[in-house]
């Protein structure tokens, strides 16, 4: 993440005051940093964490690239320094801290102030802002502020027990600058939490070293026992101590390192940018609302309500993948043998059924689809209606797609637009002769020739054979649907690949559900006359009785997120002329 991560303190002699900084570099170091290790505790020292190796090298105090090396070099003067290093980190000759990540080659570099002048400048400035006007009610907590020129700045304001400051406490904060708005707002619940858990260990150790000094000599007694003093003597005698003294704590600063490196990476890996072309579509509003209702259906679930289900009403599976074997399904048995071998016997794309079921037959089955009659499937083979229906539903949008993949008895049209049946059961004779349903039955076949030869092996295609019947055939003469005439088209041109037909099929749907939208506002919301309504269906190109009844079928796979803002939207002007 392109951010810089500081700690600042508000000093009672100089204001607020930077003490110590992480920035990101993505560029190699300046010339003059070292690999040499820092003597002491810190000798060849390496800590892992979150993936990035944190190792503590010598950095010399060149300024980085593009700032100036002479003695005007950003940063405060040595006489504006406190004197017992409360306004100070790092010594004067320590070098700075560098964490090396090798996964992305990026580099985490820490100490008391950024070396280039803009950098300083704009760190600086939170600092102050941090400290002073931008702060929430108690003056300890979270706070958002910045602008597009000097960055934009998460700030989290906090107090140190000291039992020689006024009042028994110093003012901090940890502050997170970065130059992307929506990221920084984005990453607000994840850096607030993983702040405070720094904040909570620092008050912490404070709250020890404060309580022992405070046991050995109370300061508060001492104070009401002392002569009054001058407000301006006490407050220039009174100079704050380092935060190491305030912790007691003398690897504090590598720890810090190391708590900002990491907190840099995760919240850079834990949000990726994800390319979207224009708004989401009908289908993918429609599955982000099945996928929360089913959030909702297993918070709520039960098992034994699960057991006392009965078997004869299988599940409607709307939406879903028919992958899945259930006992309320009364589907065989599922294993990975079966299905290994049994999976040679399905569908592999609109232009394979085509192909095996023949131009008028899939013409006749896929109108029926289109129009949102009943396609029933009866067969011994589950995969291969399972794998039917797979097809089939691609030229539907989601929410027009109701499945009960294999049932023992027949289910009326209103569970269902998809139903498999096993061979034995009895469709009702007013089913048969509808002109809302069609029946496709899937019979041993009488000869090996059939149809084309897909596979080499005994359990392909061949086998079988395949009879469409319906009490309305689709006449061959019929101009149907528009949007059926151009799936053939695709279908048939062999230059087109099956990749490219689905998105050809995704295509068509979309301008399809377009069409459905602007018919749903014009007649459900607008409430127009039909007149009017026959006027919008001609500019559409959809005035044909088969696009008609097309288009009020598609209705109903408007996702609920659209018909409620697009309700919300038509009533917020009528109420607000009302209210004038």
């Amino acid at each position: 993440m392109n951010a810089i991560v500081a700690l600042c303190h508000f000093c009672e002699l100089h204001g607020p005051r930077t003490l110590f900084c992480t920035e990101v570099l993505h560029s190699p170091l300046p010339q003059g940093a070292g690999s040499g290790d820092i003597s002491g505790q810190n000798e060849q020292a390496e800590e892992e964490e979150g993936g990035i190796q944190m190792s503590s090298r010598i950095r010399s105090h060149s300024p980085a690239e593009g700032a100036s090396a002479d003695s005007s070099s950003p940063g405060p003067k040595k006489s504006d320094m406190c004197e017992a290093s409360g306004c100070r980190s790092l010594a004067g000759g320590h070098p700075g801290y560098v964490s090396h990540d090798k996964e992305t080659s990026i580099k985490y570099v820490s100490h008391q102030h950024p070396n280039h002048p803009q950098l300083f400048s704009i760190v600086r400035q939170a600092c102050v802002r941090s400290l002073s006007c931008e702060v929430c009610p108690g003056r300890e907590g979270p706070i958002f502020f910045g602008d597009e020129q000097h960055g934009f700045v998460f700030s989290h304001t906090f107090f140190i027990k000291d039992s020689l400051a006024r009042g028994f406490q110093r003012w901090y904060s940890i502050i997170t600058i970065m130059m992307d708005r929506i990221y920084l707002i984005n990453s607000w619940p994840f850096l607030l939490g993983k702040i405070r858990g720094i904040i909570d260990e620092l008050q912490g150790k404070a709250l020890k070293v404060f309580e022992a000094e405070q046991y050995g000599c109370p300061q508060r007694a001492q104070r009401m026992n002392t002569a009054f003093t001058p407000f301006l003597h006490q407050r220039n005698g009174n100079a704050a101590r380092s935060l190491t003294s305030l912790t007691n704590d003398e690897n504090l600063w590598a720890c810090l390192h190391t708590s900002f490196a990491w907190l840099l990476k995760a919240c850079g890996s834990r949000l990726t940018e994800k390319l979207l072309e224009g708004a989401p579509t009908e289908d993918t509003l429609v599955q982000m609302e099945k996928l929360a209702d089913l959030k909702e259906e297993s918070e709520g679930w039960d098992g034994s309500e699960e057991e006392e289900k009965p078997s004869s009403q299988p599940d409607v599976v709307e939406g879903q993948e028919l992958s899945k074997c259930s006992p309320e399904t009364s589907l065989p048995d599922c294993n990975s043998w079966n299905i290994a071998h049994r999976r040679l016997s399905v569908f592999r794309s609109l232009r394979h059924m085509r192909q095996v079921l023949g131009a008028s037959a899939f013409r006749m089955l896929a109108w029926h689809v289109l129009m949102g009659n009943q396609v029933i499937w009866k067969a011994r083979d589950v995969d291969l209606v399972q794998s039917a229906f797979d097809v089939l539903r691609t030229m539907l949008p989601i929410g027009c797609v109701r499945i009960i993949p294999y049932s023992d008895q027949y289910e009326e049209a209103y569970r269902c637009n998809f139903l498999g049946l096993s061979p034995h059961v009895q469709i009702p004779p007013h089913i048969l002769s509808s002109e809302f349903a069609v029946l496709v039955e899937v019979r041993a076949a009488t000869r090996s020739s059939l149809y084309p030869t897909l596979f080499d092996d005994e359990q392909s295609l061949n086998k079988y054979e395949f009879v469409v019947t319906s009490g309305s055939p689709v006449a061959a003469d019929r101009v149907g649907p528009t949007i059926l005439n151009k799936i053939e088209a695709a279908l048939t041109n062999q230059n087109l690949s099956v990749d490219v037909v689905d998105q050809c099929l995704v295509c068509l749907k979309e301008e399809w559900m377009n069409k459905v939208k602007v018919l749903f506002k014009f007649t459900k919301v607008d409430s127009r006359p039909k007149e009017d309504t026959q006027k919008l269906l001609s500019i559409l190109g959809a005035a044909e009785e088969d696009n008609v009844k097309l288009l009020k079928f598609w209705m109903t796979g408007l996702s609920k997120t659209y018909k409620s803002h697009l309700m919300s939207t038509v009533r917020s002007p009528t109420s607000s002329e009302s209210r004038n």
